[in-house]
């Protein structure tokens, strides 16, 4: 790409701006539309509901081994759940992001620390950053947040973009996707999830109040049992102050 096509890339990009409301930041794409949110006196954290249940897959992952696990965030947003994982759970984090005021917005507003050894931002198309083999195999949580500033439906919601999400994953690795909006279909999106994953491997939240459904996939199926998933729900409470035992009575295997 030259650097006059990139220039009029960037320019396509819509603004990024911020809202303070009580003691909540809010990341907006030049609507009013919210792309994510940041709990002022508490910025590590997360606040909304829907990304909380985005860190779902600690359910299926040993907790004494999250620190030695690599998260991988396509869309970054107001960096919630690139913070977490970083912050909270000690993890190898990478984030993928395609506008670099997002990037910037995240930095200056939404506490966002610099690149080191454990965190790296990128910015890149996601649908292309994610074909290259370096990442191959390497994610343990992987977090499929995309949407344009009018929220209107997944920016990447192909049968192949589900297929490269399957591929990035290393063993025992899990995804979480939220599908939300007013132009996206949630029957067509899980049906082309569990093409890529297969049946077994996909569950799902109910929708929030807001309309968030946030979708798992893993990339070997299990099904464990129900006393498991409570015990271990009740690790991360203790641990993260995640609600995760709340997260089992809306939380199902799709198929």
């Amino acid at each position: 790409m030259s650097k006059k096509e990139a220039a009029k890339t960037v320019a396509e990009l819509p603004e990024v701006n911020f809202s303070d409301y009580g003691g909540v930041r809010f990341l907006h794409l030049g609507t009013e539309w919210v792309q994510g949110s940041m709990l002022r006196d508490a910025p590590y954290d997360i606040e909304l509901e829907y990304v909380q249940r985005m860190m779902a897959g600690l359910l299926f992952t040993d907790a004494a081994v999250v620190s030695k696990k690599h998260a991988m965030q396509l869309g970054l947003g107001s960096a919630a759940l690139t913070k977490f994982c970083y912050k909270k759970l000690r993890m190898k984090t990478t984030a993928i992001e395609i506008n670099p005021q997002v990037i910037t917005a995240c930095r200056l507003w939404f506490k966002l620390p610099r690149d080191d050894l454990r965190l790296h931002v990128i910015e890149a198309d996601a649908a292309v950053e994610i074909k290259k083999p370096v990442h191959k195999g390497t994610v343990d949580f992987l977090h499929v947040d995309l949407y344009d500033h009018e929220a209107a439906a997944p920016v990447l919601d192909s049968a192949d973009f589900y297929e490269d999400c399957h591929g990035l994953l290393a063993e025992d690795g899990v995804m979480t996707v939220n599908l939300f909006g007013r132009d996206s279909s949630y029957v067509q999106s899980l049906t082309k999830i569990a093409e890529a994953f297969g049946p077994e491997a996909v569950w799902a939240f109910r929708p929030t109040r807001e309309g968030n459904t946030v979708v798992l996939a893993q990339r070997d199926p299990t099904r464990p049992e129900r006393a498991d998933l409570l015990q271990q729900a009740g690790v991360i409470e203790s641990r993260w102050d995640l609600p995760a035992k709340k997260w089992l009575r809306l939380f199902a295997p799709a198929a």
